[in-house]
């Protein structure tokens, strides 16, 4: 397992990857026309390189051999999807493709974050995870995570639900 922090270059690679994983997450659960909005807006290549040149965001791959097994995105002050203070870091996207599952890659990527965490002086991490992800919730409950709020999430135009998990370091 190799890590690696995405630059410019690996734009192509995370667009490629941001849609896999994020479909095999979500497409059993939603309409393809929201799925298809919601990859449109969230994962077209200018938004990605946009993300990608915020000092205020951070992405990094996670290899298995030469392939990219899944990624994590993070990041601080004024890019926090919610306002949650100078002294937090959102995990706004953390994904692994199915077939590297049960491997250990998320526990990895979750370990980078707190890591990005401490060396920038933060005391807390936090996401927002799908209400009806039961597998990704109990991930982050087995991790220190606590349901602290919620906030809407769109598919398309299909309101859902996140719950806001928080870590205290």
């Amino acid at each position: 397992m190799t890590l690696i922090k995405c630059t410019s270059e690996h734009l192509p690679e995370l667009q490629a990857i941001s849609r896999e994983t994020f479909t095999e997450t979500f497409k059993e659960q939603n309409s393809p026309e929201h799925l298809n909005a919601y990859l449109e807006k969230a994962y077209n290549q200018e938004q990605l390189a946009l993300e990608l040149e915020n000092p205020e965001s951070q992405f990094y791959f996670v290899y298995s051999e030469e392939e990219v097994a899944g990624y994590l995105k993070i990041n601080v002050g004024e890019t926090q999807s919610e306002e949650m203070g100078d002294d937090s870091l959102e995990v706004e996207r953390i994904y692994v493709k199915k077939k590297f599952h049960k491997q250990g890659f998320g526990k990895i990527l979750l370990a980078k974050a707190f890591d990005a965490a401490a060396e920038l002086g933060k005391k807390k991490v936090w996401l927002g995870v799908w209400e009806e992800n039961d597998n990704a919730i109990a991930f982050y409950k087995k991790k220190g995570f606590v349901q602290t709020g919620a906030h809407p999430f769109y598919m398309g135009d299909d309101k859902q639900i996140d719950l806001i998990m928080t870590k205290t370091l």
